[in-house]
């Protein structure tokens, strides 16, 4: 039996391309998207000689998530590569963006990542504790907004910015079971992005097209492998021909009194913190 892997959100744009590139490597692919989509996905890997079947559901909801690790499991017989990659924008500035707005990105973003997490995660510690070997595979998609933050989308950004704290934790957590835990920020040509990257969108002249979901694929796919199974609880920066790796918040400088802090003194202490202190990475579309 060969590996299995989930990919959500693949009915276009990122998720697609990964569908694609795990087929090609020999993959079962359950291909999930909330439309149609996820059906011609699947047809066209299968018309390519792949593996693979359409799974048509919202992964933010709790029941619809349970039944697409089973799909997996009852189809394929295991699971072991879960691609979060579900998302949707709603940008507008904080000033007048409305609940809704909000709750929408919320859901999708962050909450469609945890609902396949916490049942593909059951699923393996089921398996470990029954004494089955597991090589199981978690990789996310937050965004430099998560990383950074982005002017126009506090809603966006603070779902992906969830889903670090999300992956580090499932490092952490699901180690001791045999899985690990990664996430991508990833910069390429989707619906998502079409309007945000408009002026990166052509090929180069030497007819590379930097902006190509394709060109993010090729590191998801080794990070669902067995051999990455040294690699946990990191965040990659994809785009193009570059991957680089983000540092998350690390402890920076400190002042100790031994007592409590006068007002005056913590005002004092700050300003040399922050003297001392590298500069924080500009939030993106911030002048």
């Amino acid at each position: 039996m060969g590996r299995v892997v989930v990919v959500t959100g693949a009915g276009q744009g990122l998720g697609r391309a990964h569908a694609r590139a795990f087929a090609a490597e020999g993959y079962d692919v359950v291909v999930n998207d909330v439309g149609p989509a996820a059906e011609a996905v699947a047809a066209a890997i299968t018309g390519d000689g792949g593996s693979a079947i359409a799974s048509v559901g919202d992964v933010a909801d709790w029941d619809y998530a349970e039944a697409l690790v089973g799909t997996a499991v009852e189809r394929f017989g295991d699971l072991h590569v879960l691609v979060n990659n579900a998302g949707l924008v709603r940008d507008r500035m904080l000033v007048g963006m409305s609940e809704r707005e909000w709750d929408e990105v919320l859901r999708v973003d962050l909450k469609g990542h945890f609902c396949p997490l916490r049942h593909a995660a059951a699923h393996w510690r089921a398996q470990a504790k029954a004494g089955r070997p597991v090589s199981g595979r978690i990789i996310n998609t937050s965004s430099g907004a998560g990383l950074m933050g982005s002017v126009g989308q506090g809603n966006y950004s603070a779902a992906k910015a969830g889903v670090l704290g999300l992956t580090c934790v499932a490092a952490a957590e699901l180690a001791r079971y045999g899985v690990t835990a990664n996430a991508l920020a990833p910069s390429a040509r989707t619906p998502m992005t079409e309007t945000v990257f408009a002026e990166m969108m052509a090929p180069r002249a030497d007819g590379f097209d930097a902006m190509a979901p394709e060109n993010v694929s090729p590191l998801v796919v080794w990070l669902g492998s067995e051999e990455a199974g040294g690699v946990t609880g990191r965040v990659f920066e994809v785009e193009g021909g570059r991957i680089g790796l983000a540092d998350g918040w690390r402890y920076g400088p400190r002042r100790e009194r031994g007592r409590r802090w006068e007002v005056a003194e913590a005002g004092k202490a700050v300003l040399d913190l922050i003297a001392e202190a590298e500069p924080p990475t500009p939030v993106y579309g911030a002048g």
